[in-house]
């Protein structure tokens, strides 16, 4: 049997291909994706529905004249920057849940969830938002997001398996910094950041694979992907289609710091994490999308051009094939 990934974090830049790389992933055979990608039947964590719920409790919040906690508006960047570490925290919390075979059953999906983002901003340093609200407010808050609220913890507890064995859990999530920014980006930004926040047990067990564009393409391909209707009819395959505010586009992804993380690694074909008291060397590997090879995954997989299908298959074969080879 070929060697598994265990853990895969899948990261970019907005637009780079991620979604479209995990929708060709989920058009394969079991067999196809552990023979051609070393991959198990995936297990998917994301935190853009962290992020969407955000912006849904900022803008109930800002219809009451109120702060907008996470936002001061649908086109502008986090209000609190060590929000892009608290992001990371529930991602470690889903994957502990994974672990743990834990499935949350709350009395209140939407009070959970507030209070999820209240102790993930604690762990990075952060002040709670909803602890000290009022009682009212608060409650406003919850109901408004309930819906939202219910539908992402279902969705967490039907994805989450028996177990893991043989599994390969998918981690999606971009990060980045201001347009024109020296490398080392500054805490909170950028993926050395990220990667910091990350548990012991992820790290220990995480490939990298990078879907690798340049800012600008970042941004073109961002407003060629934006479709609004479709992205509020399917929560699911959300990411396909919902367009990043250009402030943010600039402000927060206008370059990354991977490129820099690998190159300044003290091995080969690594990002070097200091973390948790210990160093962690976690194997990336880069496929290459500057000259684009996923678009055409967005559309109906009956429409997809053999050629362009090989294309795809043979350059994230290669990626993947590297980081089996640093695992092994």
């Amino acid at each position: 049997m070929s060697q598994l990934l265990d853990v895969l974090l899948l990261t970019a830049l907005p637009a780079s291909g991620k979604s479209e790389v995990r929708k060709y992933l989920a058009s394969l055979t079991a067999d196809e994706c552990r023979d051609g990608f070393h991959l198990g039947p995936t297990v998917q964590l994301d935190d853009y529905p962290y992020v969407h719920l955000m912006r849904s409790v900022s803008q109930a919040l800002l219809s009451r004249g109120e702060d907008g906690v996470f936002f001061d508006s649908d086109e502008r960047p986090m209000k609190e920057p060590l929000d892009w570490g608290a992001l990371v925290h529930l991602i470690n919390e889903d994957f502990d849940d994974l672990v743990l075979h834990r499935r949350p059953e709350p009395a209140s999906a939407a009070n959970w969830m507030l209070e999820r983002f209240d102790r993930a901003r604690i762990r990075v340093g952060a002040p709670p938002a909803f602890r000290q609200m009022a009682g009212e407010l608060r409650a406003f808050v919850a109901e408004s997001i309930r819906k939202e609220a219910e539908e992402l913890l279902a969705g967490k507890n039907a994805g989450a398996p028996a177990s893991l064995e043989g599994k390969t859990v998918v981690i999606e999530f971009a990060r980045g910094g201001k347009q024109g920014s020296t490398m080392p980006l500054a805490p909170p930004y950028g993926y050395r950041y990220a990667f910091s926040q990350l548990s012991e047990a992820l790290l220990s067990r995480s490939s990298v694979l990078y879907v690798w564009v340049t800012p600008e393409e970042s941004r073109r391909k961002n407003v060629e992907r934006a479709d609004p209707g479709k992205a509020e009819a399917s929560n699911k395959h959300l990411s396909l289609h919902h367009g990043v505010p250009e402030a943010v586009m600039l402000g927060e992804y206008g370059c990354d710091d991977l490129a820099w993380l690998v190159e300044t690694s003290d091995r080969p074909d690594t990002v070097r994490i200091e973390a948790h008291g210990k160093t962690f060397h976690v194997p990336v590997a880069r496929f290459d999308n500057r000259v684009d090879k996923t678009t055409f995954a967005r559309g109906d997989p009956a429409t997809w051009r053999p050629e362009a299908v090989q294309l795809l298959h043979d350059g994230l074969a290669e990626a993947f094939a590297k980081l089996a080879a640093a695992r092994g």
